[in-house]
């Protein structure tokens, strides 16, 4: 307001002055000797004059403070703002994982492309390709807007997100009466969150696999940093064939991971194979519920939409997956939607960031204007703004749950 009235002011002792001036000759200003333009009314030109030179003099200002608050402003907005984990990605480093940036629009296109043809998701050898690309996709952009833990959590009064988070994952852990020392699978470990904070809380080993090569990179960059990297190991593979021994793990979990299996029972049976016996198995379900309506519009609607912007080959309803598990050879010892009350509602993150995705979207779109970005992260952005409403809707209306919880355990 400040620099608005300055400038307001400014402009009108100029075009005051301007009227003043008639057929000007050189001559100098008495109080700031500098040659000018004189004007006619000789009684009123050391006056203005003196006026003209000042104003002039103070036009510096203003416009030295306005470009000086443009300047901070767009530091603070693209360097400081954003991560919520300040140990995260930082905005301009965003990237498209182990895609050259050159190629990252081209990959969305062919992202996309999968839903134009369903058959083709259908098929296994195709999936493994399609959640690669996916994650080089939204892995930076994950990490810089979520943190690294990727995965949603029951909302606890008097927790923060974070501490709710971390709870969750711990919770996964204590099913598994592990003990320091003790060898546990990470399902689709993405980054590494949920296993540094296991980790820590345990004290055992943990192993974790994950399909991209990129996310192994920040996965083992995250541990050495945390200094977690003797306790925590990463494994570029596929979950539906590890490279691990049979019967090598004292306890296994999967935080929100196994719903990009094509085949849920072919997960399981890997997990069964390489578990040892008498050990258990917990896994956070991405599911349908029982208020799933398969002829609602809307219903099928939220559901396609959260597929389409997750890489899901299909969501499976909640009471596949105890029947799933038994048939693999697995006793459910337990199972519970952890996305019921007392818990709250776990999409509430979701909408109280509503004011950040808009914020970011409008950095991602100059940082990608500015070429800082790559080319296409403004669509993949987009797609995840579109995909954390239809996530909401999906929680409001009770027919989507990122939470059942199944334990298991591998026979004697």
């Amino acid at each position: 307001m400040l620099v608005y009235r300055n400038l307001t002011v400014t402009a009108y002792m100029y075009t005051h002055i301007r009227m003043k001036i008639q057929r000007p000759a050189v001559g100098k200003c008495h109080r700031c000797n500098r040659s000018t333009p004189l004007s006619l009314y000789k009684q009123d030109a050391s006056y203005l004059l003196h006026t003209y030179h000042t104003l002039r003099a103070m036009d510096t200002l203003p416009m030295l403070f306005t470009t000086a608050v443009i300047v901070g402003g767009l530091y603070w907005f693209i360097c400081i703002l954003g991560s919520p984990e300040r140990k995260g990605k930082r905005a301009i480093d965003l990237s498209g994982g182990s895609i050259d940036n050159d190629k990252v629009q081209d990959n969305y296109n062919k992202y996309w492309s999968f839903f134009k043809r369903p058959k083709e998701i259908e098929k296994t050898d195709n999936v493994p390709a399609f959640v690669d690309t996916f994650y080089n996709l939204v892995t930076d952009i994950y990490e810089w807007g979520w943190g690294q833990s990727f995965h949603f959590a029951p909302s606890l009064p008097g927790k923060s997100y974070l501490e709710a988070t971390q709870i969750h994952e711990e919770t996964a852990v204590d099913f598994l009466n592990v003990k320091a020392g003790d060898k546990i699978l990470d399902v689709g470990c993405g980054v590494g969150g949920p296993m540094r904070a296991i980790a820590s809380h345990s004290g055992a080993n943990i192993v974790g696999i994950t399909i991209n090569e990129y996310q192994v990179e920040r996965a083992r960059m995250h541990n050495k940093k945390a200094g977690l990297d003797t306790l925590c190991e990463v494994v570029c593979g596929n979950f539906l064939e590890m490279p691990f021994d049979d019967n090598s793990f004292e306890g296994a979990y999967a935080m929100e991971a196994t719903c990009h299996a094509p085949k849920l029972e072919d997960v399981y049976t890997e997990i069964y194979r390489v578990l040892k016996p008498g050990r258990l198995f917990v896994s956070y379900e991405w599911v349908t519920t029982e208020f799933y309506d398969a002829n609602n519009k809307d219903h099928v609607k939220i559901v396609q939409e959260v597929e389409r912007g997750n890489a899901l080959p299909g969501l499976r309803h909640y009471s596949d997956i105890s029947k799933i598990a038994k048939k693999v050879g697995f006793q459910v010892v337990k199972e519970k939607d952890f996305a019921k009350p007392p818990a709250g509602p776990w999409w509430t993150r979701l909408k109280m960031g509503r004011v950040a995705y808009w914020r970011n979207h409008v950095l991602v779109v100059i940082l990608s204007f500015l070429g800082i970005a790559p080319k296409g992260t403004v669509d993949v952005h987009d797609m995840l703004c579109v995909t954390a409403d239809y996530l909401t809707r999906g929680g409001e209306a009770k027919i989507f749950t990122p939470m059942h919880t199944i334990l298991c355990r591998k026979p004697e």
